[in-house]
């Protein structure tokens, strides 16, 4: 018997690179989800909506868990926004929504918030459910921290690759 793990984050950085090459770099889904550690595909599947692959968790030969999810992107660059939405194929075990928004801070800097909620199917008996909702949560934060950590290395890759050519 499996059982349901549900997780909510936020998380903002800001950086000097400008909003819309921001926007530019997150509403390219393919470019921006190639910063998302542990990804094994991610497949564009046409107007808008990506399947999204991540690497097994496994010991040896044997799949502990495979996550799979599908979502439809839709962006605005008058709003300065990318959203997010499920839209799930069989197979899916995960449902996935959120958002991206770029604010200017001072005219120069750029702030960058993530919003991120999903439900995760975890093929384990539901008396684990105790034990592993906790590590599942911390691993899910942990791979988005690293992920808007990524953002940020290429925001600040970007503005020095600008500033330099400037």
């Amino acid at each position: 018997m499996s059982f349901t793990v549900g997780i909510e984050l936020e998380r903002s950085i800001t950086t000097s690179l400008d909003t819309r090459e921001v926007y530019s770099l997150l509403a390219d889904v393919a470019r921006s989800g190639s910063f998302f550690p542990k990804v094994e595909r991610l497949e564009g599947r046409g107007n808008g909506v990506w399947h999204w692959v991540m690497e097994k968790i496994a010991i040896g030969d044997h799949v502990l868990q495979q996550t799979f999810y599908t979502c439809l992107y839709a962006s605005d660059p008058e709003q300065l926004t990318v959203t997010w939405k499920p839209c799930s194929e069989d197979g899916d075990n995960a449902i996935v929504e959120g958002s991206w928004h770029i604010t200017s801070e001072d005219g120069k800097n750029s702030r960058v918030t993530l919003r991120s909620k999903g439900t995760l199917t975890v093929d384990f008996p539901g008396f684990l459910e105790f034990l592993l909702a906790p590590l599942i949560r911390l691993e899910f934060e942990s791979m988005v921290k690293r992920y808007v950590e990524n953002l940020a290395q290429e925001f600040l890759r970007l503005d020095s690759e600008r500033a330099k050519n400037s």
